[in-house]
């Protein structure tokens, strides 16, 4: 019976995890501050402050240095199961610090995705206003998605299939898309499906299940995403223009009642760069930017909930080639993940607190 665990263990990791994982490390993580709710996302205004959301529809400014606390103005969110206030990203054009806010809502009978824009100015947020609302079918309370990133003067924004899996492969639909907008909320004019008639032109890439992660590559210009699978199955994708990831056609993960949903692969639908079984719940992810860890430098991490744990991710020549597990005694669901312009990794987590990552400093 021993036996057959450990051939089984051992050839889990030969197919699923062809790459090391390593629960010991030299750095450790500090508490910077704490709040009384999941910390979905931050954003940072400077060196010293940023923004950061609560599910539950709260919107913080929060000094470092200071510690002042401030609540800010937000739009009207339906919070409730997975939704609530999610994602913000703050972005500076023109001199004018614009914050996005991503959140769930009732609108037109459905429960959506949204995404309104506001200017940051001593501590509040002017002229905000819901720049674009997801045509999705279904009224769950899973698979918003939603995060946010910017890349030359274009809004990427995912979407999660709500719940309604058939419509991640629909091209009416939003659901289990990643969009492309701009700045303005608009479509991009330059989009892959905009010439197609009952294509909706926001559709940069579909068949997604519930991306929570999204980021920019700046050393390659390559956007990645990670994404939700079902039981297991979980996806680290390089996204593509018009590209066809899969869900529900093809996924490596079962339904939670054990049976086969699909495939694992079908001509004209992208593999994922590398998918997790059993599950690590994949949330928001971030490319280590700076030269103060420098082993870390443009190495990727992810926040992983049901697994509790910092995920560390080296990718070379377009591979996985390592992988190590952080502050797993830490017990903690960690939500986000950036690089903050300090030159510091930081996170949050699901119990409000949000983290600081240093070399570990003996006393």
């Amino acid at each position: 019976m021993i036996r057959t665990i450990i051939f089984l263990i051992l050839l889990n990791s030969i197919f699923i995890f062809p790459f090391s994982i390593n629960a010991k490390s030299s750095y450790q993580a500090q508490t910077i501050t704490s709040f009384n709710d999941v910390v979905w996302g931050f954003s940072f205004i400077n060196e010293n402050e940023f923004l950061a959301t609560l599910r539950k529809g709260e919107l913080y400014y929060y000094n470092v240095k200071t510690k002042e606390k401030v609540k800010l103005n937000t739009p009207v969110v339906k919070a409730g199961g997975q939704g609530g206030l999610l994602d913000v990203y703050i972005h500076t054009k023109a001199g004018k610090k614009y914050v996005y806010l991503t959140y769930s809502e009732k609108y037109g009978g459905e429960y959506t995705t949204s995404l309104a824009r506001g200017i940051y100015k001593n501590k509040t947020l002017l002229g905000l206003t819901t720049i674009f609302r997801a045509k999705v079918k279904g009224n769950t309370s899973r698979h918003f998605g939603s995060r946010v990133l910017i890349k030359n003067n274009h809004l990427f924004m995912t979407i999660g299939d709500r719940g309604k899996r058939k419509y991640a492969q629909n091209l009416s639909f939003h659901n289990g898309k990643i969009l492309r907008l701009t700045l303005d909320g608009k479509p991009a004019t330059d989009n892959p499906f905009t010439s197609k008639k009952n294509v909706l032109p926001e559709i940069w890439s579909l068949g997604h299940r519930n991306p929570q992660g999204i980021d920019l590559d700046i050393a390659t210009g390559n956007i990645y995403s990670v994404e939700f699978g079902p039981k297991g199955g979980d996806e680290l994708n390089l996204i593509k223009r018009s590209q066809n990831y899969g869900w529900p056609v093809i996924t490596y993960g079962k339904e939670y009642y054990g049976l086969s949903i699909g495939k694992k692969s079908q001509k004209g639908m992208e593999q994922p760069l590398t998918y997790w079984v059993p599950s690590i719940s994949p949330s928001g992810m971030a490319f280590y930017k700076s030269n103060k860890l420098p082993k870390w430098k443009n190495h990727l991490f992810i926040a992983a909930l049901g697994s509790q744990h910092l995920r560390r991710l080296k990718i070379t020549n377009g591979k996985v080639v390592e992988q190590e597990v952080l502050f797993k005694s830490l017990n903690e669901r960690v939500r986000q993940v950036q690089s903050g312009p300090d030159g510091w990794l930081y996170f949050s987590t699901d119990s409000g607190k949000i983290m600081q990552v240093q070399p570990f400093k003996e006393l």
